[in-house]
């Protein structure tokens, strides 16, 4: 048998529940919270991985990876100090 939800989650409501997934709040957490299935989360979160990165996501990520490929240069620099130190 198949079950065929009666009501239709807002869209709203949709949004704000894959934006906490990103936070880091578990799908089982959410899915309780809001009164649908984990499955139905799990079929939101196929179907927006299949879509493009919005410009807005591609711009943070790449500040992101610049800041931690800074990160990564410091930490190498001051690692090459103490051996030198030594």
């Amino acid at each position: 048998m198949i079950y065929v939800s009666q009501y239709k989650i807002a869209a709203e409501t949709k949004s704000q529940i894959l934006d906490r997934i990103k936070e880091g709040v578990a799908v089982s957490q959410l899915a309780k919270e809001h009164g649908v299935s984990d499955r139905t989360i799990y079929g939101w979160l196929s179907k927006k991985s299949l879509s493009q990165p919005s410009t807005l996501e591609l711009g943070r990520l790449k500040r992101e990876r610049d800041e931690l490929l800074k990160m990564v240069g410091k930490l190498t620099l001051e690692l090459a100090k103490e051996k030198k130190g030594r």
